[in-house]
């Protein structure tokens, strides 16, 4: 086992421990999802609760996702920025219930490029919304599904 890998994991047990003995409060973890955006059930209304209003179309953008999603209920995207300063990604579904299905926030050093593996209920655009020096671009591709993982 590589030294990183010891470490993170007695690192992983302390914050556990924490947890175990009431010092850290899960709840806190959570403190900054974006509910208001989670609970939207119009697209415009979750880019809205996001901040971001009308995103602009950008070739910086790139949704890496097979176009045929053979089991909804594990949809692998990879969500890619090459804009310069990205703070945000957010990756959402168009017809799922919950359509926020991932938000990422990034540090100043980190690789902007995420992957997530989401459930998705049907046939559907799904976006890629990034925030980079305070403004929002996006990308958006439909990915079909033949069995479907919310509900269907």
């Amino acid at each position: 086992m590589t030294q990183a890998v010891m470490e993170r994991r007695q690192v992983l047990t302390f914050l556990g421990a924490l947890a175990a003995a009431g010092f850290v409060v899960p709840q806190a973890a959570f403190a900054n999802w974006d509910k208001p955006a989670f609970d939207a059930k119009t697209m415009d209304d979750a880019l809205k609760a996001l901040g971001a209003g009308a995103p602009a179309n950008s070739g910086d953008v790139q949704i890496v996702a097979s176009d045929i999603a053979e089991n909804g209920a594990v949809v692998p995207v990879q969500a890619i920025s090459r804009l310069p300063n990205t703070e945000r990604i957010a990756i959402l579904v168009e017809k799922n219930p919950n359509m926020l299905a991932a938000a990422f926030d990034m540090a100043p050093d980190t690789i902007p490029e995420v992957t997530a593996r989401i459930k998705m209920g049907q046939t559907s655009n799904v976006m890629v919304l990034v925030k980079a020096d305070g403004k929002f671009y996006a990308a958006a591709k439909e990915i079909k599904v033949t069995l479907g993982g919310c509900g269907g």
